[in-house]
């Protein structure tokens, strides 16, 4: 891996790097004054930092590494910090490309993603996923990627873009860029013992890589550690304070997720802060983070920040995002701490519980000042077979969302997919409806809006339908091409004609998300990238979602990023209720179900 970490790979230098500790060659950088913040032993050292060829050589007293063209930056009145590393997240989830992420998150002081491009892959199969891993190559940001496990996620419960198999498996744990197996979604088939799961798990540790995990039911007794027993090193799907302790104890690491729709720092660093077990083997992660959420509070900084209010020690916090996802990842050599031989990713700091990075240094290299890029990162153009996903059958119609029902009963009882804002999980839950001419409609009053599901891949282009509630929608329909994991046309609303045209809206452009009402468009994110992802700069991307999350609240929905919320209605792998382009999913019991009870 160090073969392409940093300016220069480890094992290439290290007779100069062992020369520059001793000063026989002399730094290219030397920070004095600073306070080091020693993440092996957490303590806090005054101590100056040497850099040569964009590593660490030394980091004590280091005037006999100083030369007459070495360059001296005056930390005085800094803390000095390992770069952050975010250990689980999609740049999709952005809605920009991996160099426009790297331009926003840059100066919050992330230095190093380790990205699952599940949802490209979803799209456009290993392809999508080499095309995301191909531009993260010369970025100040260093992005490793893991890949796609689970392509449909839920096979035989929703049609993707594409089946990631074992072949592609064995094929990307070739690129010296990808690091592991994404997150293995599939637990009931680990469970199980499927035989192409297992064979995915095989070749991931054949390959001497890391197997990163997904398992979402709050179970923790023997389908848990049959899951550990697996190979499987880490999850990110604990929410409460026993589900993080649990992975610990069997030897996982448990990522603390802190994300713009799903917010679990709260519960889960209670499995820290209330017992005062060991955290090395806990780690903070973002998972999915949209636009505003960067440039308003950050990105792993907020995290850490989130961390430190909820009562961590800050030490133990920035562990968590730097050394302890380092060793998570079998990286520590190369990143996560300020020691010698690791790349120089340095944050400078005035104070550490208000994690704000005023200097933000990459291999050596100055990117970011006081929350503004000073670097220049060149944009990629991206082909056009990435463009225009969007392949739906024919143009929609209010008669596709028809819901008829033939029997004698004037009330019937249909099944609810039950959101709370800022959780991932759904319920399932059951409400009574109006026959009105053999049709069942939306009834806003109730809070229950219609939500289908469109096949728009080229597939077979069926749909599933359903109800759901908790978003408030009094009036029009929202629609989205970001609907996890698959990715299919994803529509909302409360009558069937606007859902119809928001539909369509998002056929004609090539993605993204809409809100409307009445036939007319309140406001549009266009994503033509996969259906998933702009290359305009995230400021813009922004202001184009601010105007989305003024329309939903126009529609009635005062929930926080409720578009977040909405993309995740069609994931069947999380309980307990979703819809997928073939119908509703029990995921409890991973079964479909039907939607009049």
């Amino acid at each position: 891996m160090s073969k392409f970490l940093g300016r220069h790979a480890l094992h290439e230098i290290t007779r100069d790097l062992t020369l520059a500790a001793q000063g026989k060659l002399k730094a290219d950088t030397v920070i004095k004054g600073g306070l080091v913040v020693n993440v092996f032993t957490k303590e806090i050292l005054p101590a100056d930092v040497a850099i040569y060829k964009g590593r660490i050589v030394l980091v004590g007293n280091a005037d006999h590494t100083i030369g007459p063209n070495t360059k001296i930056i005056d930390a005085s009145g800094f803390y000095l910090t390992p770069g952050l590393l975010d250990g689980h997240m999609h740049v999709e989830s952005s809605m920009v490309t991996v160099t426009q992420f790297a331009r926003a998150a840059l100066p919050c002081g992330t230095t190093t993603i380790f990205m699952d491009p599940h949802e490209i892959a979803n799209v456009l199969g290993l392809r999508g996923v080499k095309l995301m891993v191909d531009e993260g190559k010369n970025l100040p940001l260093k992005v490793f990627a893991t890949m796609p496990s689970c392509v449909p996620s839920a096979p035989g419960f929703e049609d993707a873009g594409t089946v990631i198999t074992p072949r592609e498996i064995a094929e990307a744990m070739k690129w010296d860029e990808v690091i592991g197996l994404g997150e293995m979604m599939n637990f009931p088939g680990v469970l199980a013992g499927d035989e192409n799961v297992h064979e995915m798990l095989k070749i991931t540790m054949e390959s001497g890589k890391v197997v990163t995990g997904h398992y979402s039911i709050p179970e923790t007794e023997v389908g848990l550690q049959a899951y550990a027993a697996s190979g499987v090193a880490s999850c990110h799907e604990g929410t409460r304070k026993e589900d993080a302790l649990a992975r610990m104890r069997l030897g996982m690491y448990n990522k603390m997720r802190e994300g713009s729709a799903w917010q679990d720092i709260k519960a889960t660093i209670k499995s820290l802060t209330e017992t005062f077990v060991d955290d090395r083997r806990a780690l903070l992660v973002t998972d999915d983070t949209h636009p505003h959420t960067i440039l308003t509070l950050g990105h792993m900084n907020h995290v850490v920040k989130r961390a430190i209010e909820e009562g961590m020690n800050p030490i133990s916090a920035i562990q968590m995002a730097t050394i302890n996802t380092a060793e998570c990842f079998r990286v520590s050599h190369e990143i996560g701490a300020i020691a010698p031989g690791r790349c120089a990713d340095i944050l400078f700091l005035r104070d550490l519980a208000d994690f704000n990075p005023e200097i933000v240094m990459t291999d050596g290299k100055i990117v970011a000042r006081e929350g503004k890029l000073t670097t220049e990162i060149k944009a990629l153009n991206y082909p056009d077979w990435a463009l225009n996903s969007v392949r739906i059958k024919r143009e929609l119609s209010a008669s596709d969302f028809e819901i008829k029902y033939g029997g004698p009963e004037k009330e019937v009882t249909i099944r609810v997919i039950q959101v709370v804002e800022a959780r991932v999980n759904t319920f399932h839950k059951t409400a009574k409806l109006k026959v009105h001419d053999q049709r069942i409609e939306a009834d806003p009053s109730q809070d229950l809006a219609k939500v289908a599901v469109v096949e728009r891949h080229g597939g077979p282009g069926n749909m599933g339908i359903g109800f759901v509630g908790g978003f408030g929608l009094k009036r029009g329909a929202v629609a989205s091409t970001v609907a996890h994991d698959s990715h299919n046309l994803l529509i909302m609303g409360t009558n069937d004609a606007d859902m119809a045209f928001a539909g369509n809206v998002l056929h004609k452009c090539g993605g993204g998300m809409v809100a409307v009402c009445d036939s007319k468009v309140l406001a549009l994110v266009e994503l033509p990238i996969a259906g998933l992802m702009s290359d305009k700069p995230v400021e813009e991307v922004d202001a184009h979602v601010k105007a989305l999350d003024e329309a939903w609240r126009k529609l009635g929905c005062t929930m926080e990023s409720p578009f977040m919320t909405m993309a995740l209605l069609s994931l069947p792998v999380i309980p307990e209720l979703r819809i997928t382009n073939r119908g509703l999913v029990d995921t409890l019991n991973f079964k479909f179900v039907d939607l009049i009870v």
